[in-house]
């Protein structure tokens, strides 16, 4: 990893615990925001300086949606986490709960406090039991240390934070269905407006923000806003963790800078598998556009480069196909994901999403029809957009994506009924 933030501690014999975390510099932020009642506005614009984005897909900036809080506005509010981490290819959150807890708990107790909440929930995603394991155990030593809980530290200040489990559902990682599972509630998106900074969870103000994005805050304010910044690019500031697997010879989590190119992260993974050519990367998560490999190894990892080449960076999961793969098969898949995953609550999605996988499972098992692509792509035009949250598209984008780029690839599977890459 080029630049340590989120898994600073990892080189350590015990990186989850308290003392490795102090050892680095651990919690003096947040007992030096406490000591000096450091003005919040102070804290989001050392954010907005470090050009910080959402790190769970949207890539929002962080310090403007911290600023939409009403603080000043009496009454409870609340800092939820989405621990979740629901999208196929992601797997880099639950690597900071398992290695670096207590640098989200900083994190969230400082988000806390800068929007005027005193209690916090991070939601877990349900299969995740050793990562919340290590986070309950990091919430025992923080309130132990006097570091959570109330009068903390003796300045005044309460702030209590809780962990729950989710219960396996994709869905629930779009942050209204996350709201309404965390009151008890089916995981279904809530239509917005109202946003959760105005009515949130149990009706009160509420700020979401992703397990990386809220761990990144500590070091930003320890090495400031500028420092973060410069270790990306403009506009997209600082470092990013990057779930690289697929065909790759060293799957797993990288911290590079934003803007790092494709390349370079390819040779981080240790390239493509011995023997194969690259085919094909989804840079940010199954739900992301596919881009082909002379598009991607001319790409940058960022929000901006990514956009206009015509996908996304997401979560930063990136799906690594080599000439081995079968695009049908890998886009059936996708497809029948979301189908299973779908809540049901708007028809196009709840439909679509069944007539996509149905119709790609044909084309798959021989017995496509001609008219098959376009009636896909128009269906998927027909979803996109027309949804409460933004599963459908998720749905919808990478089937227009995979005709686009790889369409003679599916019309051999209609014209000969079987696989191109293994005839």
């Amino acid at each position: 990893m080029a630049n340590e933030i989120c898994f600073r501690t990892l080189n350590h014999k015990e990186p989850w615990a308290l003392s490795t975390y102090q050892s680095l510099g651990g919690y003096e932020q947040w007992k030096r925001i406490l000591k000096k009642k450091t003005p919040p506005q102070e804290i989001i614009n050392e954010l907005k300086e470090s050009a910080l984005r959402g790190r769970g897909g949207a890539g929002f900036p962080t310090g403007l949606k911290w600023s939409f809080m009403p603080r000043n506005v009496e009454g409870q509010k609340y800092i939820v986490c989405n621990s979740d981490e629901g999208e196929p290819g992601t797997f880099k959150d639950r690597d900071i709960l398992r290695y670096n807890p207590h640098a989200l708990i900083e994190g969230m107790a400082i988000a806390g406090y800068t929007i005027g909440a005193n209690v916090g929930y991070n939601y877990i995603r349900g299969e995740f039991r050793e990562p919340y394991t290590r986070f309950e155990n990091a919430l025992k030593e923080a309130r132990a240390a006097g570091l959570l809980g109330k009068n903390i530290l003796g300045s005044g200040v309460d702030f209590e934070l809780h962990s729950q489990l989710g219960a396996g559902a994709y869905i629930c990682g779009e942050e209204t269905a996350l709201l309404e599972s965390l009151e008890g509630k089916k995981g279904q998106p809530r239509f917005k407006p109202p946003f959760p900074a105005s009515y949130g969870l149990y009706g009160k103000p509420t700020t979401i923000n992703n397990t990386e994005t809220l761990a990144s805050v500590p070091m930003i304010l320890e090495k400031g806003g500028k420092w973060f910044h410069e270790l990306g690019k403009p506009n997209n500031g600082g470092t990013k963790l990057f779930s690289v697997s697929g065909h790759v010879q060293k799957p797993g989590n990288y911290e590079v800078g934003m803007g790092t190119p494709f390349s370079e992260l390819l040779k981080l993974a240790g390239g493509v598998r011995e023997g194969r050519r690259l085919k094909a990367v989804i840079p940010g998560g199954s739900s992301t556009p596919i881009l082909p490999a002379d598009v991607m190894m001319d790409v940058t990892m960022d929000y901006d480069a990514l956009s206009k080449a015509g996908s996304m960076l997401g979560a930063g999961s990136v799906i690594v196909m080599d000439d081995s793969t079968c695009m049908v098969k890998a886009l059936a898949r996708i497809a029948h994901f979301y189908f299973e995953e779908s809540c049901g609550q708007c028809t196009p999605c709840r439909e679509g999403t069944g007539w996509l996988s149905r119709v790609i499972h044909r084309i798959e098992h021989g017995e496509g029809k001609s008219t098959d692509l376009d009636m896909l792509v128009d269906v998927s035009k027909r979803i996109e957009g027309r949804t409460i949250c933004a599963l459908g598209d998720a749905a919808a984008m990478p089937v227009v994506s995979f005709i686009k780029h790889f369409r003679d690839e599916f019309q051999y599977h209609i014209d000969h009924k079987r696989c191109m890459v293994s005839a």
